[in-house]
């Protein structure tokens, strides 16, 4: 298939499937959209356990995998989604929590990386340092799927933006942890050990150091480009060419594309929206990058649902899955907690925040995307297992449960 035929087959799925649930199931859109897709993949795989001379499942498997879930995620969607959820995010949420969000983006991604690593490899038996990638990668709260769910959880804005802006942070730390960890735990070109966690910690501060750094001047120099402009139709166009060459520039300087893309699209929202556009244009650029957060929303999502082809489930690879799930909470909860008891001494919190926060940190497309991405090794099948079902009941089940907590706990819970 072309890449036009894949991106024609991917838009039609995608609203049909919205429709559907739209009319049917009233769901969430993404959720939703992700439960139809689930489902029609296993109607196929029933289809083709009955009858198996029509091969249905092996021509659908062959679809999936050429669409190529990682790459055209890391490399293409992922900048835009980023960009957009960023672009909505205020820098006044920033400022007033910017110590909780660090330390969680920080602390928290390595607390949890250990958590769920360790864990993971008294589970299965894996090498410590491989189950420490499945812990960097199963570590971030991906901002796709918690951006997605939340608009329809009916919690406060304020709290809203406060998961979501710790999770588009968190997202491009855990990124940079877990390529740290890979190039670790499957090494190639014979490097000394000895050099690895000086390299470790070059690689670090390149990439997220670097990304951030990237992000901010693109961001300076295209609003200073957009102060001269007054044309909606060609700011729209600009803020769409700082997304898509940032990302690809961070890419070829190797920095982070994640917190590059993030760093820009919080810049041009807050100071580019201000100072940079006109009543017009701010709403037209709002407008388009909503509509495109929508409907990559939806496509990705129904990717995910078509991506139980690619996983090989067995007994092992379901009680890993559990497993993983469970180790994910505890992981998230330690990464909620330590941040939030190391700045009590400073200041409040009120009550409902650790648990709305612990369970709306949701995984998604991002953790299934590197899972794919690893080199290939006895256990990665496995891992690989294990994150499609951490994401799907994440996704689903915490996704759906979100907004009913929230009114338990404490309705639409603050921090002081």
């Amino acid at each position: 298939m072309t890449l036009l035929q894949i991106a024609s087959l991917l838009i039609v799925l995608a609203g049909a499937f919205g429709a559907f649930n739209y009319l049917f199931l009233k769901l969430p859109p993404s959720i939703g959209i992700l439960i139809v897709a689930f489902q029609a993949s296993l109607a196929v795989m029933g289809v083709d356990y009955a009858l198996p001379e029509w091969g249905m499942a092996d021509k659908v498997r062959g679809i999936v995998e050429e669409i190529e879930f990682s790459s055209s995620l890391l490399e293409g969607m992922l900048g835009l989604l980023l960009f957009a959820g960023a672009l909505h995010v205020k820098m006044s949420d920033f400022r007033r929590e910017w110590a909780l969000v660090a330390l969680m983006a920080t602390v928290g991604v390595g607390l949890s990386t250990a958590v769920i690593g360790v864990g993971f490899s008294w589970l299965t038996g894996m090498p410590l340092i491989v189950a420490l990638v499945f812990g960097a990668l199963a570590s971030p709260t991906d901002p796709v799927a918690v951006l997605g769910v939340l608009r329809s959880a009916n919690l406060k804005k304020s709290m809203e933006t406060k998961i979501a802006g710790e999770s588009l942070f968190n997202d491009g730390v855990a990124y940079v942890v877990f390529l740290v960890l890979v190039g670790m735990a499957f090494p190639s070109g014979g490097e000394a050990h000895a050099s690895g966690l000086v390299s470790a910690l070059k690689l670090f501060g390149q990439e997220a150091i670097g990304g951030a750094v990237l992000g901010g001047v693109l961001g300076w120099l295209t609003f200073r480009v957009m102060r001269l402009i007054d044309d909606y139709s060609l700011e729209v166009l600009i803020t769409l060419g700082l997304a898509f060459g940032g990302y690809e520039l961070a890419v070829y300087l190797h920095m982070s594309a994640p917190i590059m893309a993030v760093v820009a699209g919080l810049f041009i929202g807050d100071v580019g929206m201000k100072h940079g556009m006109s009543k017009e244009t701010r709403k037209y650029v709002n407008a388009f990058w909503k509509l495109i957060d929508e409907i990559l929303n939806a496509v990705l999502f129904l990717m995910i649902g078509f991506e139980v082809f690619a996983v090989a489930f067995n007994a092992d690879a379901i009680t890993a899955g559990v497993g993983a799930i469970g180790l994910s909470l505890v992981g998230r909860l330690v990464a909620v907690v330590v941040p939030i008891l190391m700045l009590k001494p400073f200041r409040g919190f009120s009550r409902g925040v650790i648990p709305i926060m612990t369970w709306g940190g949701l995984k998604g497309g991002i953790s299934v995307a590197l899972a794919l991405s690893l080199p290939a090794s006895e256990w990665k099948p496995l891992i690989l297992a294990a994150t499609y079902i951490l994401v799907m009941f994440s996704i689903i089940v915490q996704g759906l449960t979100v907004g009913p907590l929230a009114t338990r706990v404490g309705r639409e819970p603050e921090l002081v």
